[in-house]
């Protein structure tokens, strides 16, 4: 076949190839794309989930109600009166001093409404040495934080004049503005510090600022796009800030990798004496190839949030989705542009100290890994083995995993001490910082079975044992709905407070304002949100993980022609993903260790994060094994051995899949460190997900497994040859000769390179 003849296929390799050619207007189209997104997203603005769509079952019920009905529920604020002395009570006159004063204090600020004495309400505790003061935020409950501030004042001045008694402010408006203050910035902070800790790793990675800097920008102008994107996507499908600082991670993560696996790949074939058109053009056909694999099949795992049904899970999920997609279009399109127009450039800023890295692909880099190599490959039955048993090991703790949403002392501790509060609101009045909340929907919610039903259920509410009350009923005319606070007897415990929940849900309802007709009564609250957060995420594991791992296994079948890599890549992938859940429990559910990063034992994991650490490692593991898997088959078609390819495939990837490592580690660890306990789960899981399959998956059973498997890993049915071809393999000996200056002075015919 004459030079003239020769055709490089693939998306990657002509994406790469027109614009390293038409370099200025690859550049242009980017920063159009970029800012045309961002304008247009900030002119259209972004819809945020609303409560009513968080969930499904009873609390999407009330939530739906109370929204139709126009009803506003102010912010509630309490104010805990409480002997610090077993002698005083809430009968002695000073304690009714307090009180009085209290209520004087908050009234004057002119920020509430409805105060209302425990002597009336009935909040004393049943030892007489506690009261709560009650009373509701002026104003949207969504902002009463920022107004609340007169008010703590206005208590502490109370409490410094009444030295005996403990008088302390707990409330929706108050806890907003402490976690606003004392977390707030603190979690900006963490994904601002990312981007530095992204880029120093890089310096090092590469040892020269304009090389560490691409990736980096590369991976910002793809956050800002999808931003913008977001905001106009909000308008078919809510976001969420959850699902925005989802997708800074992720997008960070990605952007940097894919343009890590890119550059390391054409400064090896630099390295390797190409020239600079030529090594960009290998870089496109092979790494550019693993680039557009790997995004497709992160995108397909993130696409798996979609069919959970909740609304913040499915934009997290589209978030994700979308940022991804926009860093793979953006490696393989303006990356090559830039490379092509920095040239020899790209190596500017070199690092002092830091050696620069020649020889054949970075191979000097990998002596630790090399030698690692050799011990698995002499005795690869022996290292799979060892390796299975240890993840194994690791993923056993999982198999006893207890979920539930975290409660305030819980997910801070005694780091606060609003979380102090909280406690001893629950320890005087079970269940009354927290109560479960019944929405009562009628015709005419005035009607006298109605009525009688509502007085009926307040008394067995309590007669049942789900309550010791006070029972309060809010009734709004002319809605015909009718809002019923029930403290449930658990407070704190979600355990018991779930029982006691199922006993209003499965006894007292049914017997009392079940057997009004037209009536509808659903029970919400945290208690409830929690149940009900559980069940319908339980009832969509099954679909997820089948969604995303066939879909997965469909991709690296047709990705690598052969049923043995889709299939290890699938188990490995699983083993990964259980070690995760493994540390996961151990650390935060049963405390093992749990001083060591900071965190302490909770008793359980947060609820929502199984299912996203699930998709979201399912997806960011790919990248890894699409590159090295990709290089370990580029070698054994240019005819070196399995072993000697499984060798080459490692060595030469492990440079780049450990700094691609080092980088998503150290940023899931930057959320580690924060004080919330369900940040620190999500970071601690991240990070260690991340290492154990850079580490122990990637460099010893991957390499194991194959050696073991020998030819049988490019086994595929002859049945299954009928399947497209996705695989556009080319040697970097063929891209060179396209390369080549031909007979007449030009150069072979080039298609998309």
């Amino acid at each position: 076949m004459g030079n003239g003849d020769i055709r490089v296929r693939g998306l990657a390799a002509r994406a790469g190839g027109w614009s390293a050619r038409h370099r200025w207007a690859a550049v242009g189209i980017w920063v159009l794309f970029v800012v045309l997104a961002m304008g247009l997203g900030s002119a259209a603005g972004r819809v945020d989930v609303k409560d009513s769509d968080q969930l499904g079952g009873e609390t999407h019920t009330a939530a739906k109600i109370i929204e139709d009905a126009g009803i506003e529920e102010p912010a509630g604020e309490t104010v805990l009166i409480q002997a610090k002395e077993g002698t005083t009570r809430a009968t002695d006159a000073e304690f009714r001093a307090a009180v009085t004063a209290v209520m004087a204090a908050v009234e004057k600020t002119g920020e509430v409404t409805g105060v209302a004495s425990p002597y009336d309400t009935k909040t004393i505790s049943e030892d007489g040495r506690s009261a709560l003061v009650q009373f509701d935020m002026r104003g949207e409950s969504d902002t009463a934080g920022e107004r609340v501030e007169p008010v703590l004042e206005a208590v502490e001045g109370v409490q410094e004049e009444h030295e005996t008694l403990r008088i302390e402010e707990i409330g929706g408006a108050s806890m907003m503005k402490t976690f606003d203050d004392a977390f707030g910035d603190d979690f900006k902070k963490a994904e601002y510090s990312a981007v530095p800790v992204a880029l120093g790793i890089l310096l090092v990675a590469f040892g020269a600022l304009v090389a560490a800097l691409v990736p980096v920008a590369l991976a910002i102008t793809a956050i800002i796009a999808t931003m913008g994107l977001m905001a106009l996507v909000s308008h078919f499908q809510p976001m969420s800030e959850t699902a925005n600082s989802v997708m800074l991670l992720v997008g960070l993560a990605v952007g940097v990798d894919y343009c890590l696996f890119y550059l390391r790949r054409e400064r090896e074939e630099r390295a390797a004496g190409r020239d600079s058109r030529t090594a960009l053009s290998i870089a496109a056909a092979t790494s550019g190839r693993a680039i557009v694999v790997s995004g497709v099949t992160v995108c397909v795992a993130m696409a798996g949030m979609l069919f959970t049904g909740i609304a913040e899970f499915e934009a997290m999920g589209l978030a994700s989705l979308m940022v991804v997609a926009v860093a793979m279009v953006g490696s393989v399109t303006v990356l090559p542009a830039l490379l092509s127009l920095l040239g020899e450039r790209v190596e500017k800023g070199r690092v002092p100290f830091l050696r620069r890295r020649r020889g054949n692909g970075g191979s000097q880099n990998s002596r630790f890994w090399t030698a690692v190599l050799d011990r698995v490959l002499a005795k690869p039955l022996l290292a799979a083995t060892v390796a299975t048993g240890a993840l194994l090991a690791v993923a056993a703790p999982a198999l006893g995993m207890k979920t539930q949403n975290l409660t305030l002392d819980q997910e801070f501790g005694d780091s606060l001490p609003i979380v102090q509060t909280y406690n001893r609101v629950n320890a005087a009045f079970p269940g009354g910082s927290d109560p479960a909340e019944v929405v009562v929907k009628a015709d005419d919610i005035n009607a006298p079975e109605v009525r009688a039903a509502l007085a009926d259920f307040r008394e067995r509410a309590v007669s049942s044992g789900a309550s010791r009350g006070p029972v309060e009923i809010t009734v709004h005319d002319e809605r015909n709905v009718a809002l019923v606070y029930v403290p449930l007897v658990g407070g704190s415990d979600l355990d018991e407070a779930g029982r006691s929940l199922e006993t209003l849900r499965d006894e007292v309802r049914p017997a009392t304002l079940g057997g009004v007709e037209g009536v509808e009564a659903p029970i919400t609250g945290q208690v409830a949100g929690s149940k009900d957060f559980n069940d319908q995420l339980v009832g969509s594991v099954l679909p997820v993980f089948v969604f995303v791992v066939i879909f997965a296994f469909v991709l690296m079948l047709l990705s690598f022609r052969s049923l043995t890599v889709a299939l290890t890549s699938i188990v490995l992938n699983l083993l990964s993903v259980g070690a995760a859940y493994g540390i996961l429990v151990a650390v935060f559910q049963h405390g093992w260790g749990a001083s060591l990063v900071g965190a302490e034992g909770v008793g359980a994991i947060i609820t929502w994060l199984p299912l996203f650490l699930f998709v979201i490692l399912f997806g960011l593991s790919m990248d890894y094994h699409v590159f090295v898997v990709s290089r370990i088959r580029e070698a054994r078609l240019r005819g070196r051995s399995t072993e000697d390819a499984i060798r080459h495939g490692v060595v030469t990837t492990a440079g780049v899949v450990t700094s691609a490592a080092v980088i998503m580690v150290a940023v899931f660890a930057i959320f580690g460190t924060l004080s919330m306990q369900s940040m620190k789960q999500m970071g601690v899981g991240l990070a260690a997900a991340v290492l154990i399959d850079a580490t122990i998956i990637r460099g010893v059973l991957l390499p194991a497994v194959m050696s073991l498997l020998g030819e049988r890993n490019w086994y595929l049915p002859k049945w299954m040859h009928r399947l497209p071809d996705l695989t556009h393999d080319e040697a970097p000996e063929a891209i060179a000769e396209v390369n080549a200056p031909d007979e007449r002075g030009g150069r072979g015919e080039r298609v998309g390179v």
